[in-house]
């Protein structure tokens, strides 16, 4: 691709805590999140932004979901698979000057395994029964059990290294031990990010700071990026506009994959839903490629369980509970709820709308009304996500090796409680054999797809626009973090 002369945001950007001369990545995305605690909220924008960028956990993943070494520098494991000893990184400060060591993750892992913890994925933290600092910078972790998804879970933002003496500010004022420092938040526009000059590994990062912006609108994702005021949009939200981007030798693009699995979730702790004849009837209703073809312009992959395609353990099950308008219409008569209303909340992104407007035409046909309402998604994690006050929504599902959210029990948002598909999912967290992995990861899906507790979409492309000369942002999305250590930037006139 020919490059062109930019005016990059080297020269543009003057932002607290930067200098107009800095080198300064300007990022897009689509949502703000309310709070900047990865170990206290669910909302995956902090772990985009966050998570090994401010915060920083044992483990980290690269893009393609393999783990490497961050705060542990080196670990063992003993030969059952339950205790592993971890080396830690020294001479490591927290960004308030506080210097890292074993205590600091004790007291991490403590607080997200008490009984009054607050943090999302509390479930990840069962296996453990103790960590223990043995040395200043040496710590056991003990687990009940052999657990294959270990050492990739505790690289999630839910298990960042936190200090004692910042904890309580993070949510606002979230301090590391990561390669850049938290700058500036200015709700409903922006937060910025500064180079942490003190990281082991500061002489490797290019960036001086980073930039987020928040741009929840596709029209005004679209006008920022050609009017060249943001760098990159990774999730662009308007998969219709892609070809108009691809035609401009300004930028770049890439349709990669995520680990986001679009889901009608359906609140199983009430009447209808609880009935599995009436989530049949919901899920024979709905045509994912119509779906597909109108909500994101045919640039996405249908699912028929809760397990990405691309994943090695894929088995196609859309034979299962197919597209059927007449099965559906029979079973909403039988089950007494042609002509009857329920509800669809959705969360503001187009992907969600777009889906909500279809799958509304789609439950209409079948005898069924509904009710769309678009909430802010402030509104959607207060009242479907911790409430569970909804009938019906559409979300994307990031996190990865999630089969488990269908194990969380009746307090989980989903409301679903089953006890053969916990057993199934505990039996699979457990087993470190491989092909004995994969035949349970296969009989996980295949419950999930004939019991219906939610209606399995498609899986989210990652849809990204670049401007050229952006170099190691991430195109696929093995996980919901990105780092930026490594991201670069240069004059396209190069």
């Amino acid at each position: 691709m020919k490059l062109k002369n930019l005016l990059w945001a080297t020269t543009l950007v003057i932002v607290p805590g930067l200098a107009a001369a800095d080198t300064v990545l300007r990022i897009g995305l689509q949502q703000e999140p309310t709070s900047l605690d990865p170990t206290s909220d669910a909302t995956a924008s902090i772990d985009g932004m966050l998570t090994h960028n401010v915060f920083e956990s044992l483990t980290t993943a690269d893009e393609s979901g393999a783990i490497h070494p961050r705060l542990a520098k080196s670990w063992t494991i003993s030969e059952d698979g339950t205790t592993y000893i971890f080396e830690l990184e020294q001479g490591v400060l927290f960004h308030d000057g506080t210097s890292f060591d074993a205590e600091d993750v004790v007291f991490s892992f403590n607080r997200a395994m008490a009984e009054e913890s607050v943090n999302p994925s509390k479930s990840i933290f069962k296996p453990i029964d103790s960590v223990n600092a043995i040395a200043s910078h040496k710590v056991e972790i003990k687990l009940s059990a052999p657990n294959a998804f270990f050492l990739f879970n505790i690289s999630r933002g839910d298990a960042s290294i936190v200090g004692v003496e910042s904890v309580e500010e993070n949510k606002t004022n979230p301090v590391g031990t990561g390669p850049f420092t938290f700058a500036s938040w200015t709700r409903g526009d922006r937060l910025v990010l500064a180079k942490n000059a003190q990281h082991r590994d500061a002489d490797n990062i290019q960036l001086d700071g980073v930039e987020f912006r928040f741009i929840a609108d596709a029209a005004a994702a679209t006008a920022a990026l050609m009017a060249e005021e943001i760098d990159i949009f990774p999730g662009f939200p308007a998969p219709e506009l892609m070809d108009q981007f691809e035609a401009d030798p300004r930028f770049s693009t890439s349709v990669g994959s995520t680990q986001g699995e679009v889901v009608l979730a359906l609140n199983n702790s009430k009447e209808p839903f609880s009935n599995l004849e009436v989530r049949k009837a919901i899920t024979h209703s709905i045509n994912r490629g119509d779906i597909i073809d109108g909500a994101m312009y045919g640039r996405a992959v249908p699912i028929s369980s809760f397990y990405p395609p691309h994943g090695e353990s894929h088995v196609d099950l859309s034979h299962v509970m197919p597209f059927d308008l007449a099965k559906a219409t029979a079973l909403f008569e039988d089950t007494g709820l042609a002509g009857s209303e329920l509800s669809l909340r959705v969360p503001p992104f187009p992907y969600a709308t777009r889906s909500g407007e279809i799958i509304q035409a789609q439950l209409a046909q079948a005898g069924v009304t509904v009710n769309l309402e678009t909430v802010e998604w402030g509104f959607w994690i207060d009242e479907v996500f911790k409430q569970k006050n909804y009938d019906m929504t559409i979300i994307a599902h990031t996190s990865p090796n999630d089969l488990g959210n269908f194990a969380r029990g009746p307090d989980y948002y989903y409301g679903y409680d089953s006890a053969e598909f916990n057993e199934i999912f505990a039996a699979l967290s457990t087993e470190t054999n491989v092909a004995m992995r994969h035949d349970l990861t296969v009989e996980a899906q295949t419950f999930l797809a004939e019991n219906a507790p939610a209606v399995f979409l498609f899986q989210l492309p990652r849809l990204s626009v670049f401007r050229s000369g952006v170099e190691g942002f991430w195109q696929s999305a093995s996980v919901l973090y990105q780092p930026l250590a490594g991201v670069t930037m240069k004059d396209a006139s190069q």
